[in-house]
């Protein structure tokens, strides 16, 4: 087979394209694979000669085993980033299509396979702040927070001070439609928060995203594309990878705040 036709090999079959990702972990007997992918013989043996026809994979002679080739090396190292990529928009394109992601930066759209193993938490119409219930019990349990709020929660104000009275190091971007509704409803509050000893407060012009990174989750929502906030879709990540890109988010935005 051509090289020209590896493209339509590996896209237009499901079960090649994993098997090629299976044997990236590493080298397999043919039995290892049909329980891998619960599959007979007779179903998989035509998946495997394409790949060998193809100078994908091979039989090791010695260890019986199928193995990438070199060649098969290099493009499932290169494709396993777009598969996953992929499977991330898929898990919930919605949020990815109908929010504005212009709040996000290009070069972190850029590394958007950083998010790969994150979740979204979706609530029903019935019970709209459920994730921010999550939210709010995944900060309590952190040990360290940093965030940029565009928008206002009636209980933030109380939250976010009793955290600071508990001395848990928090930085907060705050937009300047935030920050004056909060000096103007939460005055008190708002200077008990900025006067305990481990709370950095900052001030933004906007911002089109809302989120928190703490050392164990970042979570992060958007708005739609009409403008409105959307109160019912979180992006949550507890990976060590998820929480790099969204510390790299706050620096971004720390980088345009102005210190309170």
């Amino acid at each position: 087979m051509k090289s020209k036709g590896l493209l339509s090999l590996l896209t237009f079959s499901e079960k090649r394209k994993d098997l090629l990702l299976f044997l990236l972990e590493q080298p397999s007997t043919l039995a290892n694979i049909r329980k891998r992918f619960n599959v007979s013989s007779p179903e998989i043996a035509p998946r495997i000669r394409e790949m060998e026809s193809a100078s994908l994979i091979y039989k090791d002679p010695s260890t019986k085993m199928y193995t990438l080739t070199a060649t098969g090396k290099i493009i499932a190292k290169s494709f396993k980033p777009f598969v996953d990529l992929v499977s991330l928009i898929e898990k919930n394109e919605d949020f990815w299509n109908d929010h504005d992601l212009s709040g996000i930066p290009d070069h972190l759209l850029d590394r958007l396979i950083d998010l790969k193993d994150c979740v979204f938490y979706v609530d029903s119409l019935e019970n709209i702040y459920d994730s921010h219930r999550t939210f709010t019990e995944n900060i309590a349990r952190s040990s360290m927070i940093k965030g940029v709020s565009p928008v206002f929660f009636p209980s933030y104000p109380d939250f976010f001070l009793q955290l600071a009275q508990k001395n848990v190091p928090t930085s907060l971007i705050l937009t300047k439609n935030i920050f004056d509704k909060v000096i103007n409803e939460h005055d008190e509050k708002m200077k008990a928060y900025h006067d305990a000893k481990y709370t950095d407060l900052y001030l933004l012009d906007s911002s089109k995203v809302a989120f928190v990174v703490t050392d164990i989750f970042f979570s992060m929502s958007l708005f739609f594309k009409s403008g409105n906030y959307d109160p019912r879709t979180d992006l949550i990540c507890f990976d060590e990878t998820g929480i790099q890109w969204g510390n790299d988010l706050f620096k971004y935005y720390l980088s345009q705040a102005k210190k309170i």
